[in-house]
């Protein structure tokens, strides 16, 4: 709803503010399915005079007047309507003080649980396993065995565990004797929360797993670990406490 046009609750009583009333609430779902005529404008104005900006994915409407945001992959900026500007910061709904550009970036990042390759995942079920968790580390990664070791005191879930590689050529080691190993959890939970080496990978292991895994993290802008994915797609970066993954749990599962 537009900060600037929801009317006060006198006026609301009146046909006036009825009318306006209903304009704020379908203003801005219009605004992001019509045209933006100053699209083209400040796509060149902005390519033409920042040297090396990346490619502009997406160009909409805010809720602010003449403001347009820009993004560029998973960032997000804010420009007026000929591109003279760019701004980098938070967008917040002070009326409701909503974070909107938070809003974005949340929803920008999500991914959807069912597109996950859980057959290149090691499946951990502790107790009935009704929850979902997704999570994607790197054996090397100091916060992922601080994260796992947390993680202990959540039951009733079904973590699928994402090896990902990206900390040097020994995390791709210890990641393969990890996937090869012929009990994988009792492997990952040895080396993370016990500090037990992994014997050594068979040499006809198939490890490709890590490798999509890789790729699967990078065509999604997972650029640390360790990263969470819960069942309604929010996305969490970083190791976060035993407490607040039950909170998002419980948030995952509101309608």
């Amino acid at each position: 709803m537009s900060i600037f046009q929801l009317p006060s609750a006198a006026l609301a009583r009146t046909v006036l503010g009825t009318i306006a009333l209903i304009g704020s609430l379908v203003q801005p779902a219009l605004a992001q399915v019509q045209p933006i005529p100053q699209e083209a404008t400040i796509r060149k104005n902005l390519s033409d005079r920042l040297q090396g900006l990346p490619r502009i994915d997406e160009i909409r409407r805010t809720p602010m007047t003449n403001l347009f945001e820009v993004r560029l992959g998973s960032e997000i900026y804010y420009t007026d309507a000929e591109g003279n500007h760019l701004i980098q910061g938070q967008l917040i709904d002070t009326r409701s003080r909503r974070d909107l550009t938070q809003e974005r970036l949340d929803k920008i990042n999500a991914i959807a649980f069912d597109s996950l390759p859980v057959k290149d995942a090691i499946t951990i079920v502790r107790g009935n396993g009704k929850r979902k968790l997704a999570v994607f580390e790197d054996p090397n990664c100091g916060y992922c065995k601080r994260f796992e070791r947390d993680l202990q005191k959540v039951s009733d879930v079904t973590i699928h565990l994402f090896l990902m590689p990206i900390l040097g050529p020994d995390s791709t080691e210890q990641s393969r004797n990890v996937w090869c190993a012929k009990d994988k959890a009792r492997a990952w939970m040895d080396l993370m929360v016990a500090d037990k080496p992994v014997a050594g990978a068979a040499a006809g292991c198939d490890s490709s797993a890590l490798t999509r895994n890789v790729e699967f993290g990078r065509k999604h802008r997972i650029t640390g670990t360790p990263t969470l994915v819960f069942a309604n797609g929010s996305r969490v970066p970083g190791a976060i406490a035993a407490a607040q993954v039950e909170k998002l749990f419980a948030e995952a599962q509101t309608p």
